[in-house]
């Protein structure tokens, strides 16, 4: 069919796949790196609890044939050696069928280990990829020209992405609708980055700016995506620099450059480059393609629903497979930074001569005079919990406990998620957590103590606990 493909989006296509693959590649190393303190046999909550929680039926998986903390590694390394094989471009050198199959490979194995990952995979970049990561399958390779169908089932989702998140801020926060959210938000994030502070002290008048070109962009660019080019690649072009301003701003795991990554298809790349000689698209790959997209538009009708409805939600899958979701984020924004500090003390009597030791967390901010450090994509999920712990402590309910076990035990694991450890010859004999209130120092305060923070204790969280 010769409307089935558009030899001018090779290049698109090109780039927006090397790009996943990186994404891709950044996932399974965190996966790889943090699960046994985690999610492990000897984690904080373990894979095995959530496959009794769970069934066949709601999360299915490779793990429902047999988990174990090698097989579990098994799986992430070998979705990091899939995903640099794809950098590489392995699937440009092989048939479309198996370039089809080495694309599911990474899109099965992630799913599977998001079905395991409980509250820390409870994140909506790990449904964004792999309903980003599903829809590559059927992207083709550089023997066939992309297929229609599935580039604007991206635009589809990157429409969803963005205006989701535009309207779960409009219909929250009175902030978003007065311009004042950045006022605050640069300093309450969940883990701000290297250049937040400077971002927190612009003059007012720009952060209202910020806001307005945030909805702007999410609310309004989104609808041009379904328009002819090259309004499509300018809408597109928009969005990319929205996300790389975010990425300057905090750190968000790898949510902005995932969405970056899904802007780049969208965009017209036939003046930059010709295409190459490309064979027609084979009849069965078209009746995949056609099956996939009318399944696609059928799992569309909820979320769709849920863009209208008052009661949007976001982050939400509708089906086990995580095929079409749901998005958005910050529909409210605090406006007072808490921090859990965590401390432990070698006195196994507490008494007013008790020192306390702090334990030093890689991103989230501790040591008031560390400047906060850049760290995404990669995805510290320790410290991101920690930051919804300080909210309320029933964020975090199921895992603090086990958590603190472990640092009386000094557990090896858990200590390799943390920057810092005060007992490094033995454990501490008892532990503690307290809320502080955090709010970025003036620049008169900076330059006068080096203080990139300033925090004020606030209550408990936690009484002195021995093992």
């Amino acid at each position: 069919m010769e409307w089935f493909t558009a030899d001018g989006y090779w290049l698109g296509r090109l780039v927006f796949q090397k790009a996943l693959a990186v994404v891709y590649l950044t996932a399974f190393l965190t996966a790889a790196l943090q699960f046994r303190a985690l999610i492990g046999e000897r984690g904080m909550l373990p894979a095995t609890g959530e496959l009794r929680r769970t069934s066949w039926r709601t999360a299915p998986g490779l793990f429902r044939l047999h988990y174990s903390d090698r097989f579990f590694a098994a799986v992430a390394w070998t979705g990091c050696a899939v995903s640099v094989a794809l950098i590489a471009g392995a699937d440009n050198h092989v048939p479309l069928g198996a370039a089809m199959a080495l694309w599911a490979v990474p899109w099965l194995l992630y799913l599977s280990i998001v079905q395991v990952g409980g509250v820390w995979y409870g994140f909506g970049w790990e449904s964004l990829l792999l309903e980003t990561g599903f829809l590559a399958v059927f992207l083709g390779n550089a023997g066939t020209a992309p297929p229609v169908l599935v580039l604007w089932l991206l635009r589809w989702l990157l429409f969803r992405v963005e205006f989701g998140a535009g309207l779960i801020k409009w219909r929250g926060d009175a902030c978003w609708r007065n311009l004042t959210c950045l006022d605050f938000h640069h300093e309450t994030q969940p883990m701000p980055g290297p250049l937040s502070w400077f971002f927190h002290h612009l003059p007012r008048p720009v952060h209202r700016v910020e806001v307005a070109a945030n909805h702007v962009t999410q609310l309004l660019v989104p609808v041009l995506l379904f328009t002819p080019q090259p309004v499509a690649s300018a809408a597109a072009g928009l969005m990319i620099v929205t996300q790389l301003w975010l990425v300057l701003s905090g750190n968000f795991a790898w949510l902005n450059w995932l969405t970056i990554t899904l802007a780049l298809p969208a965009i017209d790349w036939s003046p930059v480059a010709e295409p190459p000689a490309q064979r027609g698209a084979p009849v069965w790959y078209e009746v995949v393609v056609i099956a996939v997209t009318a399944l696609i538009l059928v799992l569309s009708c909820r979320p769709a629903r849920n863009l209208v409805s008052r009661r949007q939600v976001m982050n939400r899958s509708f089906d086990p497979l995580r095929l079409v979701n749901t998005y958005g984020a910050f529909g409210s924004v605090s406006r007072v930074r808490l921090e859990v500090v965590v401390e432990g003390t070698d006195d196994a009597v507490v008494h007013p001569g008790t020192v306390w030791k702090e334990y030093g967390f890689r991103g989230k901010p501790g040591d008031p005079r560390r400047m906060p450090r850049q760290f995404a994509p990669y995805h510290l999920r320790l410290d991101w919990m920690m930051w919804f712990a300080a909210l309320s402590p029933a964020y975090a309910r199921s895992w603090f406990g086990p958590f603190v076990e472990r640092l009386l035990e000094n557990d090896r694991d858990t200590l390799r998620l943390l920057r810092h450890n005060p007992f490094p010859d033995a454990p501490p004999a008892q532990v503690r957590a307290r809320v502080f209130r955090y709010r970025f120092t003036s620049w008169t305060e900076l330059r006068a103590t080096g203080c990139w923070w300033h925090r004020t204790l606030v209550r408990d969280f936690l009484r002195p606990t021995r093992a």
